[in-house]
């Protein structure tokens, strides 16, 4: 007998729900007609399904999305680094306590205490025929993130190997959900093909029939709801060999519209913007922001993360900014507005050298230009490099507040943590550093609002 198996999955959704309705609604009528036919299906997400830049999401904590994927009936999902580490443990400990569905993630555990009740190494399914389909997972990762978040993460890759071994002798077919992109998914495939699929995301690839690699099919469906993933397993049970396994991507955008989409879409940010709109504090005059100098704002903004990380000097760029601060009342939702990244901060030590090397990186002309995207910015460009606290005298001397800097020391510079990934100053990637979590910057200056306005 040949069993063929469906499985549907969408991976980075990132609350983009402009084509949610439809596609729900095409993966649920495919799948009654699989049904009908005695085939099974299943429909599984690879993480990123939440990005708290989206004011609904950010507003219900995450568990607005949750509501949305039980009632799109998903069986399997994993955590993206969005679910990981843009929520307080607590946030994430409760994220998944409504959930109809498995949460599986197999590097990831709590430092102190019980993982919660949701959390899962592995799942087993098993099909209307009998076949036995286990899905393992593993996320990015994010070590010193979720060690401030008092969350323990292992390397995946083993993690994965060694339960791939584990489950062969218990399942007929393995899975995996991966949110570690596409470079360590080709590794796994490399060194693990006892792995039949790996179901591909963070790196946001687009595999349009997926890609075979050491005999492993590896998937990749983009971002933002673009496509998805239709995978076709046809499993030999008289032999008890997976003779097949076919994906294939369906672009969203030309499924059939659905009726009153646009109200879904309105619904849920109506709903977003009632739960954000309330007072935080009152400002007795307007704040403006500019992405080419310094402004009131990035002046206010530079006090408040100085503040916070009682830091000697600050570094940031003004693209951060999406609006001014208004006069009068400021609501949660103003802040958000001009704050929707899921950005915290960060504190380095560096010694004057060093310092004097970033200022001096800082001037580069054609940063302000840049149309930056991922790292958690949610803005439009880079904007000019604004620095607070530090600063070269004529003779080519290194100031910290207006005084000459004491070479023998190190100073801490407050930033944010999108510039600790290397990308802009290499030198951060390794430097001694410190993460401040879980707050955001509108969370940061929501606290100093609150404090200096009163």
């Amino acid at each position: 007998m040949l069993e063929k198996i469906h499985i549907f999955h969408t991976n980075d959704l990132h609350s983009h729900f402009m084509y949610w309705p439809r596609m729900q609604s095409f993966v649920k009528k495919k799948r009654a007609e699989f049904a009908a036919r005695g085939e099974t299906s299943f429909l599984f997400d690879v993480g990123d399904h939440l990005d708290r830049s989206n004011i609904y999401t950010d507003a219900t904590i995450g568990k607005g999305n949750v509501a949305l994927l039980n009632e799109a009936q998903y069986d399997v999902v994993t955590l993206g680094n969005n679910e990981g580490i843009t929520l307080s443990h607590k946030e994430l400990y409760h994220l998944y306590d409504e959930a109809n569905f498995d949460v599986v993630i197999a590097n990831l555990q709590a430092t102190n205490g019980n993982n919660p009740a949701w959390m899962k190494p592995y799942v087993i399914l098993t099909t209307e025929h009998g076949t036995k389909i286990a899905v393992i997972a593993a996320t990015a990762m994010f070590e010193a993130f979720y060690k401030e978040l008092d969350w323990d993460i292992d390397e995946p890759r083993s993690a994965m190997i060694r339960l791939a071994h584990q489950l062969r002798k218990e399942a007929h077919i393995v899975v995996c959900l991966s949110h570690l992109g596409i470079t360590e998914d080709e590794l796994l495939a490399e060194e693990c093909p006892e792995i039949d699929v790996i179901f591909g995301s963070h790196t946001h690839h687009i595999l349009s029939n997926g890609k075979r690699v050491n005999g492993v099919l590896l998937t990749g469906g983009g971002k933002f709801g673009q496509f998805t993933g239709h995978l076709i397993l046809e499993y030999d049970k008289d032999t008890c060999t997976l003779i097949g396994k076919t994906d294939n991507l369906i672009q969203n955008r030309d499924l059939p519209a659905i009726e009153n989409e646009d109200m879904f879409l309105s619904s849920l940010e109506q709903e977003g913007e009632r739960l954000l709109n309330v007072p935080v504090f009152t400002t007795p005059q307007a704040f403006n922001k500019e992405w080419f100098h310094y402004s009131q704002l990035s002046h206010l903004f530079a006090q408040a993360i100085l503040e916070k990380s009682d830091a000697d000097c600050a570094l940031f760029n003004a693209g951060i900014f999406l609006d001014g601060l208004p006069k009068g009342t400021v609501t949660a939702l103003d802040l958000h507005k001009i704050f929707p990244h899921p950005i915290n901060l960060c504190t380095i030590e560096l010694s004057v050298m060093e310092l004097k090397e970033i200022l001096l990186q800082s001037k580069n002309e054609e940063w302000p230009f840049i149309e930056l995207k991922g790292l958690g910015f949610r803005g439009v460009i880079f904007g000019k490099m604004l620095l607070y606290g530090f600063s070269m005298n004529d003779d080519r001397q290194l100031l910290i507040n207006g005084e000459i800097a004491d070479a023998t020391r190190t100073y801490k510079l407050v930033t944010l943590d999108l510039f600790t990934f290397g990308y802009f100053y290499p030198s951060f990637k390794y430097a001694k550093k410190k993460y401040i979590m879980p707050d955001f910057l509108r969370n940061i200056m929501r606290d100093y609002g609150r404090k200096v306005f009163k």
